[in-house]
């Protein structure tokens, strides 16, 4: 894989000119909260007091004892360093952070393209990831896709070089890297952690070269568990139980599959069950967040198992808000944001599906440019859903849809090329 100078020179342009776009739009929309300890969103603060209690040394915890395993800890770790720095960091260096790790995600989402196309099409992935609107907007909202984004493009180009590899060591370098780019990824979002083991799968009964992906599959796998170990050895000293992610999983499901569920997230059940399980006998011994835990998993299985055909309706209506063209929440901001962001998307989703459709191939490694759209969508039929959830799959799905964009230049090109040799004959 090699590059021109003067593509060089474009990449560092397009690179820059993504860092100045995010970090304008990381200024202009912290300038519109009430003061510079705003977040706009609820889950922000949970990382910013999460920061907070790693860089102060203090016990990994929110608020009470009772959340000992809330969140994991990859995002708050790289939020603590900004507490190093000042006591009270303004929220705007959150942001300023994103912006500098959405810039990586362009970066290592052309490094995809080159892998899969050639330079023509990484520099069109840098240009369209650069613009794109739901890119800018998860790099700077302080939310843990912009340090998981990077990471699971990390995973994808890895994998794509162990696909490619010409000897069993770099099959198993490539792959172990990848795992270890998984492992990372999920310490960012726990949804992440399936995403590896079900695609692994697919390959292997599906491919011909099923030896090749076998070995890919293990190394993988080992180094996804050697990435997340210390976090699995650490929920099993403070629960006494096995905890791959958070005890989290449960509340979050619940919040997708019940009675009230509309698609959308509304966690205002929660503190009506914290007491109504609070007032009750405890009948097993333990922390009582994992019996929390498993009592929303019992509700539930109770309720899908009690309405399967309202379980199976609201599937369908969180489908069409992950992948709604109009944005399903006022809080983005203004009418012409909402325009912005369709006018953007819609073009880019047609694309997309026209690439996967022309290059996208069991036997050929530009389908994992689909995977992670599959995966989400499949998990957020299931959980609460939003445009949120689909914008980490919009920034592989931008590389089909530059590869479309190459070959319609280049036809144009031709035809026009064409039409001026007709002109002097």
């Amino acid at each position: 894989m090699h590059w021109r100078g003067t593509t060089w020179i474009w990449v560092l342009f397009v690179l820059l000119l993504a860092f100045a776009i995010r970090s304008v739009a990381a200024v202009t929309w912290q300038s519109r909260l009430t003061d510079s300890s705003t977040f706009a969103l609820p889950d922000s603060a949970t990382y910013w007091e999460l920061a907070r209690t790693i860089a102060n040394g203090e016990p990994y915890q929110y608020g009470s004892s009772e959340s000992r395993v809330f969140r994991t800890p990859g995002y708050p770790a790289i939020l603590s360093i900004l507490f190093s720095w000042r006591t009270d960091p303004p929220v705007v260096w959150a942001r300023l952070v994103g912006a500098l790790l959405g810039t990586l995600t362009v970066a290592v989402t052309m490094l995809l393209a080159r892998l899969l196309f050639n330079h023509r099409v990484a520099l069109l992935t840098g240009w369209l990831a650069t613009f794109y609107p739901g890119g800018i907007g998860l790099s700077i909202l302080v939310l843990s896709e912009a340090p998981f984004c990077p990471l699971m493009m990390g995973q994808l180009v890895f994998w794509v070089l162990a696909w490619k590899a010409s000897s069993l060591s770099r099959q198993i370098t490539w792959s172990g890297l990848a795992g270890g780019m998984a492992g990372l990824a999920t310490l960012m979002r726990p949804s992440w952690l399936l995403f590896t083991p079900f695609c692994l799968l697919l390959f292997i009964l599906v491919q011909r070269e099923r030896r090749r992906h076998i070995v890919i599959a293990g190394s993988m796998l080992a180094s996804l568990c050697l990435a997340m170990t210390p976090w699995w050895i650490r929920n099993y000293r403070v629960t006494g139980t096995t905890v791959l992610t958070t005890l989290q999983v449960g509340a979050s499901l619940y919040d997708g599959l019940n009675p009230e569920a509309t698609g959308a997230s509304d966690m205002s059940f929660t503190r009506t069950i914290y007491w109504d399980l609070k007032a009750q006998p405890a009948v097993e011994q333990g922390l009582f967040e994992v019996r929390l835990d498993q009592h929303y998993r019992e509700l539930v299985w109770k309720w899908v198992w009690q309405e399967p055909g309202r379980a199976a309706s609201l599937a369908g209506v969180k489908l069409l808000r992950m992948w709604n063209i109009w944005p399903n929440s006022a809080e983005i901001g203004s009418v012409w944001i909402y325009r912005l962001m369709t006018l953007a998307y819609l073009p880019l989703l047609i694309l997309s599906c026209v690439g996967a459709w022309k290059f996208a191939r069991l036997d050929h490694p530009t389908i994992i440019c689909l995977l992670p759209a599959f995966y989400l969508t499949g998990l957020h039929v299931i959980f609460v859903s939003s445009i949120r959830y689909r914008q980490p799959a919009m920034l592989v799905l931008i590389v089909l849809a530059a590869a479309v964009t190459a070959g319609l230049m280049d036809r144009q090109l031709t035809g026009s090329t064409l039409a001026q040799i007709r002109l002097k004959r």
